[in-house]
């Protein structure tokens, strides 16, 4: 295929996987629960978080982080004793433990208390080719409030060197409005030509097969590079193509 043919055959795939139908086996179905701009936020991270692993599974955790907040997460991280926190303790998925998710709580917490919010926190550092530096500087105001320094890798830092794969999903979520009804894009601070593509072993093999990335290492590097890619094809909504290429590598195994 030549350029023009690869776009147009993504923007088919696009159209296809971005609709309704894609929430019901995604964790974007979790935010969705919600109409308030911060119960959907903070929803979406807790989900966006623990993406990783089986879907089914990623699906049920949600659900279960969002009932031991008691179905209302804003008002739980603002209004929260210590004593609730004790609920969390239990909780489980895969790596991400109850202490992982009561610091996670704590954090949100000190964000909306101090920080006017995460949309705050994100947008405050965007720059126009990318939320790279976003994302690095949102980490060191998360874990600015006393932490163990094992929860640190559950939040990751694409300057050094992760593709950090769920948080570029989580503003996905939350910037993109395209009216197919699956990203939410409730923030309105943050321009949709400077996000990335999620990448994972999914959408990081259907790319190198059509040839729009040839690095191995799904690393902070090659989202650079498959980004450089997009970007030549839709400039004003590059991550748009995140539908395409999850879609031919989970619904279709291409």
């Amino acid at each position: 295929m030549n350029a023009d043919e690869l776009r147009s055959f993504l923007d088919e795939k696009v159209i296809q996987y971005n609709n309704q139908d894609f929430i019901d086996t995604d964790p974007v179905q979790i935010p969705h629960l919600f109409t308030q701009k911060e119960d959907i936020e903070i929803a979406g991270f807790l989900a966006a978080t623990i993406a990783w692993g089986n879907r089914k599974m990623i699906i049920n955790n949600a659900k279960k982080m969002v009932n031991l907040m008691g179905n209302s997460p804003y008002d739980f991280v603002i209004n929260h004793k210590e004593h609730h926190l004790d609920d969390l303790e239990n909780f489980v998925h895969r790596t991400f433990n109850g202490s992982d998710f009561t610091t996670f709580i704590k954090a949100l917490q000190n964000i909306y208390k101090n920080h006017n919010g995460l949309e705050a926190v994100f947008a405050k550092h965007q720059q126009k080719e990318g939320m790279q530096k976003a994302i690095h500087e949102f980490k060191k105001v998360f874990f600015e409030i006393e932490h163990q320094n094992r929860t640190q890798k559950h939040v990751s830092d694409p300057l050094v060197g992760s593709a950090a794969k769920r948080i570029n999903m989580y503003l996905r979520w939350m910037v993109r409005n395209d009216n197919a009804g699956v990203d939410l894009g409730i923030w309105k601070s943050i321009s949709t030509s400077t996000l990335s593509c999620p990448l994972d072993v999914h959408s990081g093999n259907v790319a190198r097969k059509l040839g729009i990335l040839t690095r191995k290492q799904n690393d902070a590097k090659a989202l650079h590079e498959l980004d450089t890619q997009l970007r030549f094809m839709d400039p004003n909504d590059p991550v748009k193509y995140d539908f395409a290429l999850f879609g031919l590598g989970v619904f279709e195994g291409f």
